[in-house]
């Protein structure tokens, strides 16, 4: 009787007990998560559009009224830089660039009283350029992925050597010229990133940003009349800063 019931109920379901048995799936559970990650290699193409806070010299306190009618200005300059970073998730990234800084061409113009008798004595009218060598470490916060598109933040941290180079001060009242060669100096640097990224294939993003950059400050060497008759002590450029605009590309490694 037992067995006639078996091969009933097999024959109902398929015909064997075996075939009763396959019909049996087991539950695979929940999917296992994937996160994106993994080493990116990164470049990137723009324009810097930078400010200066203020000039300092020495010799400005040698006079009795020192003024400035063009307190000094920077040209926009192209820059470009490469880099490698990592991807640790969907949202967190960090990586590392080197970036130079084109040429900036700079001019400023000032007049003084020398002995404070309200007649102006004469004007110095400056010009030169700027460029640097910017290393540094970022992180970013991607925001969210709307079809391929991916909005970020971020923050940086890193050095710049700034240089000033062609510096020239030229005295039009008194007809004299004098020049400062080159001091690069090293300074801390710290920028504020924002864009957005497209995901053009699997491994390729495209990257339009912008950077709010301090730069720190530069100097030229000595400034020294063409016919070494005068000297004075070198110019400081203080508190030098950039918005930066960038074209860049991201592609993974993994």
């Amino acid at each position: 009787m037992n067995k006639f019931l078996i091969a009933t109920i097999a024959a109902l379901l398929g015909g064997t007990p075996a075939a009763a048995a396959d019909l049996y799936i087991a539950d695979p559970g929940d999917p296992p998560v994937v996160l994106s990650g993994g080493w990116y290699l990164r470049g990137h193409l723009g324009m810097s559009n930078q400010r200066l806070g203020h000039l300092e010299n020495g010799a400005f306190d040698d006079v009795a009224v020192h003024q400035f009618l063009d307190s000094g200005s920077f040209d926009s300059a192209p820059l470009g830089g490469v880099g490698i970073g990592y991807q640790f998730n969907d949202w967190l990234r960090l990586d590392g660039i080197v970036e130079y800084r084109g040429k900036a061409d700079f001019a400023a113009l000032d007049r003084y009283d020398e002995d404070g008798d309200g007649v102006w004595d004469g004007t110095n009218d400056y010009d030169g350029a700027k460029s640097e060598w910017l290393l540094m470490a970022n992180v970013y916060v991607d925001i969210g992925d709307w079809n391929g598109i991916k909005p970020y933040v971020g923050a940086g941290i890193g050095a710049s050597r700034n240089r000033i180079s062609n510096f020239r001060d030229i005295n039009v009242p008194n007809l004299g010229v004098a020049s400062a060669s080159s001091d690069p100096t090293w300074n801390l640097a710290w920028a504020l990133h924002a864009g957005v990224a497209y995901q053009a294939t699997d491994r390729l993003a495209v990257d339009f940003g912008y950077s709010y950059v301090d730069l720190g400050n530069a100097r030229t060497g000595t400034i020294r009349s063409y016919d070494g008759n005068f000297s004075s002590p070198p110019m400081h450029f203080e508190d030098i800063t950039s918005h930066d605009f960038k074209l860049g590309m991201r592609y993974s490694l993994q």
